[in-house]
C-alpha cells in the first residue's frame, strides 16, 4: 500500500494499523509497517505531521525517541518531518533533549531539507515558545563544526520570527546572526541569511539600530544583500509583532 494520500482519515487508518503492531510491544514490525504505509507514499507535509501526532498520542514516552531514531534510519524524504514533530511534542518537558536529537538527525540525514525540516519544527518552535531557554543553545550551535547545525540557527530564526517571536528576542537573534556574517560556506550562509532577512522584514528598526555595525567591511556582501532584500519587503510587515 503506497500511492498518494490526501486525506486525514486515510492517514489515521494506516497509522492505526501500524500502532496495532506497536501495542504488541514489537517496535521493528511497527516501524516497517509505518515505512510501507506512510513514508513510501506521497504524503504532503501537513499529513505527515498529523501522522506523527497520532503516533505520539499512543507511543509510550520512553519509546518515542527509539521510534524517531529508527524512522530517521529509513532515509525517506518525510522522515525528518515525522521525527521533527515527535521531538517538537517533547519540548514542553525539556528543551535540551529534542534540540540535541534534532542535531544528531541533521548530521545523519546530511541534506539541506533534512536540516530545514528539523530546524523549523524543533529549534524554531522552541525559540518561539521558550526563547529564554533556547537562545543560549542556538548561540552555542553557531560554533558547531557541522554546517547543518550552524545553518539550523538561521532557519529556526526565520521560522520563529515569521510566527511572531517577540521583538526583544528577535534582536538577540539578530546579534547572533550578525556575528556569523563572515561565513563562506553556501549552506550556512543560506540559513543565516534567511533568518537575518526575515528579522529585518518584520523589524526594520533593528536594522537601523545596528546599521553602523552592518556597514563595516568585516560584514560580507552576501549578508548585506540579504538584509537589503528583507528591508525591501518590510513596509508590509513592519511593527506586526512589536
Amino acid at each position: 500500500m503506497s500511492g498518494i494520500i490526501t486525506q486525514k482519515p486515510v492517514v489515521q487508518l494506516r497509522v492505526e494499523k501500524c500502532l496495532g503492531l506497536y501495542h504488541q510491544k514489537n517496535i521493528q514490525p511497527f516501524i516497517k509497517e509505518f515505512h510501507q504505509l506512510i513514508l513510501k507514499s506521497k504524503v504532503r507535509y501537513p499529513l505527515l505531521e498529523y501522522s506523527a501526532k497520532l503516533l505520539v498520542e499512543k507511543i509510550e514516552w520512553d519509546d518515542q525517541i527509539r521510534a524517531a531514531d529508527q524512522i530517521m534510519q529509513l532515509h525517506e524524504n518525510g522522515c525528518s518531518v515525522v521525527a521533527g514533530i515527535i521531538l517538537q511534542l517533547r519540548l514542553p518537558k525539556a528543551v535540551d533533549e529534542p534540540i540535541k536529537k534534532a542535531g544528531e538527525y541533521m548530521i545523519l540525514g546530511d541534506e539541506w531539507y533534512v536540516c530545514d525540516n528539523l530546524a523549523e519544527r524543533v529549534m524554531g518552535h522552541s525559540l518561539l515558545l521558550f526563547p529564554q531557554k533556547t537562545i543560549p543553545i542556538l548561540r552555542q550551535l553557531t560554533q558547531h563544526e557541522n554546517k547543518w547545525l550552524v545553518r539550523s540557527v538561521g532557519v529556526a530564526t526565520h521560522y520563529a520570527t515569521k510566527k511572531g517571536l517577540k521583538k526583544k528576542f528577535a534582536e538577540e537573534m539578530f546579534q547572533i546572526l550578525l556575528a556569523q556574517s563572515h561565513l563562506t560556506d553556501f549552506h550556512t550562509k543560506t540559513g543565516i541569511g534567511w533568518g537575518a532577512k526575515t528579522i529585518v522584514k518584520f523589524h526594520p528598526d533593528i536594522y537601523q539600530k545596528y546599521k553602523k555595525k552592518i556597514e563595516v567591511d568585516s560584514v560580507r556582501p552576501w549578508f548585506k544583500t540579504k538584509l537589503k532584500i528583507g528591508l525591501g519587503r518590510s513596509e508590509k510587515y513592519a511593527g506586526r509583532f512589536d
